[in-house]
């Protein structure tokens, strides 16, 4: 029997980095269809409220828990962490007011993720500094999410200094797993070229959240090929929800079940919502994803 959450991202509905996609859709009715394809959380996004008392209602409005957020950090460029961390301090008051329990921290120092421009081979590559400088940012900025109840989840992600195998491995053995978790995103993985099923076997214990995000490999293929950006991969259909894609999810639900995993699983798949509509999506990725545990509970 499956102890983990279910939930599934905004930016299914409304793309954050690129604001164009779904910009026109009310948030109401992102939420309301969240609720209707039977998801029981969500993270936050740009057309959320940021005050607490309206945010706890808009989310109880609609009956949804809010999982965590994206949180963006910029150790690398500021070796000088106070802004960081007083940046965070505000996220996390939030946060804790309407009884999220996990925050995704991203590196952004150099990042193209968010420059349509720029392609993914012009990402930032970190240094031995560099990532000493990270790993003590992301200590200390663990330490404050814990003292608010919240656990600090590191989200690896394509387009930054985080993104490759070797890079993730790195910062994890340079920091303290009682300070800094993982936001394990199978899409993100997989794009990177890294086993989502190998890399979860290694990390189980680290993962705090759980971002379920699907790849389609001819997409795949040629952004490679044609030295692409992110949001050019994003707008060409790179990502879809489980179960539409190259990742086998069966083998990964059955990990986290056997290892008692309790946190959300977070359907997430930015695309054009003109092209993929996302309430037909979700409804796609919820069965798929259900239907997957029940064979795993079956077996």
């Amino acid at each position: 029997m499956n102890t983990w959450k279910l939930g599934i991202a905004p930016i299914n509905w409304s793309n954050d980095d690129l604001r164009d996609l779904g910009g026109d859709t009310p948030l109401d009715r992102c939420l309301s269809e969240m609720a209707a394809a039977g998801y029981q959380g969500t993270e936050l996004g740009h057309k959320f409220p940021t005050e607490a008392a309206a945010l706890e209602a808009v989310l109880k409005r609609h009956r949804l828990a809010l999982a965590s957020c994206w949180h963006s950090t910029f150790f690398v460029a500021e070796h000088d962490p106070r802004k960081q961390l007083e940046a965070l301090d505000r996220r996390l008051e939030l946060l804790a007011a309407v009884g999220t329990t996990v925050i995704n921290l991203a590196e952004c120092s150099g990042t193209v993720h968010g420059d349509r421009q720029k392609p993914l081979s012009a990402r930032p590559r970190f240094s031995d500094l560099d990532f000493r400088h990270l790993a003590d940012g992301l200590q200390a900025a663990g330490e404050r999410c814990l003292r608010r109840g919240i656990r600090p989840a590191y989200h690896h992600h394509l387009g930054t200094g985080v993104q490759d195998e070797a890079e993730i491995e790195r910062l994890l053995e340079l920091t303290d797993p009682a300070l800094l978790s993982l936001c394990y995103d199978t899409g993100h993985l997989a794009a990177a070229g890294v086993d989502p099923l190998a890399f979860a076997s290694r990390h189980e214990s680290r993962i705090a959240h759980v971002h379920c995000k699907d790849v389609r490999p001819a997409i795949l293929a040629e952004v490679k090929e044609r030295n692409l950006s992110f949001l050019e991969a994003v707008l060409r259909g790179l990502f879809t929800v489980p179960g539409d894609g190259m990742i086998e999810f069966g083998p990964i639900i059955a990990l986290l079940e056997e290892r008692s995993y309790d946190g959300w699983l977070i359907v997430e798949a930015e695309q054009d919502p003109r092209v993929a509509d996302p309430l037909r999506y979700a409804l796609a990725a919820r069965n798929y994803l259900l239907g997957v545990a029940e064979h795993c509970d079956n077996t």
